[in-house]
């Protein structure tokens, strides 16, 4: 073992960490070690059948504690990091930001600086299209266009690229930043718009949808992100930002019914039925309308290209969620129901207790 390349994956028990954990394992002799504070969003279930794997390790900590992080990558060595540990959730940077700047943007400067006093090889930032802010009326995003982030949580995604910028430019960091379009499929925690949607109509529950449902967003398969990220562990040039989407975009509306007509072929639930319980609801506040990118780099320089489409893709999602209902009832707490109650029923109160 002493010869195989380790990995510090941190966030690894989210829901796209845990995705490209197993991935690595699959695809490469790499070892995969975890660094996850598994908050409410990380759950030791997506991670069950690789614990045995010898090369595996879970940490749990907090990528913002300096002291674990330097002992870390002391004892671990490791060749590349690969940062997906964030708080991620546009709803809940509303409501509490400093939240998102101190695990987004000191959490990534931690990271950062332990990579650099241990000259790692690769540092990859697992960045977002929301970043460029909205694309409504422009054209598609490149990778140099300017950041115009909308959100709390964009905010501290656009600040954390520009710290690992800073660092390439000032210290030769080999950063890589990858920004991602809407991710989706199984294993997703149901504050992200398509399970969300899935459970509340499995439990026949009212279906809100933000402002007339118009936000047009890029679909990507997780299964499709997790190989664009290990084309850009693997082959991506230090110091380079790579866009990774689809290129194909729908209406959050669009997703919603699409959703109840798969539900009424695959439960057996009435679509009518369902489509009457879709509500249009105050709209967030800041709400982007579009966000669009090009992705011609990737698939040039790395050949990497979507696979799944977004209708097999919706299709396969969800079946799982069907097959998996205990899952979601497992992943809901009365702190997810808090956060709801704030979003949706209280119109963007401050922070619930």
């Amino acid at each position: 073992m002493s010869n195989v390349k380790t990995v510090l994956v941190t966030g690894g028990c989210g829901f796209i960490g845990a995705r490209f954990v197993r991935h690595l394992l699959q695809h490469t002799d790499y070892r995969a070690v975890n660094l996850d504070k598994l908050t409410y969003a990380g759950d030791l279930e997506r991670l069950r059948d690789v614990h045995s794997d010898a090369r595996y390790q879970l940490v749990s900590g907090d990528i913002g504690d300096r002291q674990l992080v330097q002992q870390l990558f002391e004892h671990e060595r490791p060749w590349a990091v690969v940062n997906f540990a964030a708080e991620s959730h546009v709803d809940r940077s509303i409501l509490d930001p400093g939240l998102f700047l101190q695990t987004n943007v000191i959490g990534t400067q931690v990271l950062l600086e332990a990579a650099r006093t241990c000259r790692v090889d690769r540092f990859v930032q697992v960045s977002t299209d929301e970043v460029y802010g909205d694309t409504e009326g422009r054209e598609p995003s490149l990778e140099d266009s300017p950041l115009r982030a909308s959100s709390p949580y964009s905010a501290s995604k656009a600040a954390a690229d520009l710290l690992c910028l800073a660092y390439r430019r000032t210290y030769d960091m080999p950063v890589l930043i990858v920004r991602s379009s809407n991710n989706y499929g199984s294993f997703q925690f149901p504050e992200k718009l398509i399970p969300l949607i899935i459970r509340n109509s499995l439990k026949r529950q009212e279906l809100p949808v933000y402002g007339d449902g118009g936000q047009r967003r890029d679909w990507l398969h997780v299964d499709d992100s997790t190989r664009g990220f290990l084309d850009v562990l693997r082959a991506g040039r230090p110091g380079e930002i790579y866009n990774m989407g689809t290129g194909s975009l729908r209406t959050n509306i669009e997703i919603v019914r699409e959703i109840c007509a798969l539900l009424a072929r695959r439960a057996g639930l009435d679509l009518d039925g369902l489509l009457s319980h879709i509500r249009y609801v105050d709209d967030r506040p800041g709400h982007d309308r579009c966000y669009e990118m090009n992705t011609r780099k990737i698939r040039k320089e790395l050949g990497w290209t979507p696979e799944v489409t977004l209708d097999d893709g919706l299709e396969m999602t969800v079946q799982w969620y069907v097959d998996h209902q205990h899952w979601l009832e497992h992943v809901v707490s009365v702190d997810y129901q808090a956060y709801y109650d704030a979003v949706y029923a209280r119109t963007w109160q401050q922070k619930q207790s």
